[in-house]
């Protein structure tokens, strides 16, 4: 089922996350025992039936995307990998519509995949929704090379770096950022 949703990414022209990457997903979803988790960018699957794997029997994972089509990709993928219709909720929308609609506190997991450009304002809404001991992850970290390139910098870099930097400092989280397919940013809420 991974490699249609894969062959279904290359046809949109997406980059979904890499088989490492996925890998340590469906671990940290594992660790966390996560019961509920929010995907922000659904493509057409490929990070949500690792996210689903490593998520309780009971789990929900809630999906958010702009783009309807790939949500239905992804309910088909995730149908065919033989999880029942009720373990994902799928929203089609912008993350910085949906997320504020969300419950305080009620996720053990927030996995960001989707407009780099608005990761800052994506964890701030991730904090916000994490219980103490959730876990967030930024996929695409690295920006191919050009977060660490000395090169005067895009502005998604800039941005980039300052999640970086936000998650580093902050108190309250414990972070690392694990050399998996293009970088993968992840921070656990102290309790």
């Amino acid at each position: 089922m991974l490699r249609w949703c894969r062959e279904r990414s290359r046809e949109a022209g997406l980059r979904p996350v890499s088989p490492g990457c996925g890998d340590a997903l469906r671990l940290l979803a594992a660790t966390a025992n996560a019961k509920a988790v929010v995907e922000i960018g659904t493509g057409t699957g490929v990070s949500g039936l690792y996210l689903l794997r490593g998520m309780r029997p009971d789990g929900v994972l809630t999906t958010v995307d702009t783009e309807p089509e790939w949500q239905q990709l992804a309910r088909q993928a995730f149908r065919s990998a033989g999880f029942a219709a009720n373990r994902a909720r799928f929203i089609p929308g912008s993350a910085l519509t949906v997320l504020p609609r969300l419950a305080d506190g009620g996720y053990d997991m927030v996995f960001c995949d989707g407009d780099r450009a608005e990761y800052g304002a994506c964890l701030a809404e991730a904090l916000r929704l994490l219980r103490p001991g959730g876990v967030v992850c930024f996929a695409g970290m690295f920006a191919g090379g050009r977060t660490v390139d000395s090169a005067a910098p895009p502005s998604e870099v800039l941005r980039l770096r300052e999640v970086l930097r936000t998650i580093r400092e902050h108190e309250a989280l414990v972070p690392a950022l694990l050399p998996v397919g293009d970088g993968l940013l992840c921070a656990v809420r102290r309790s």
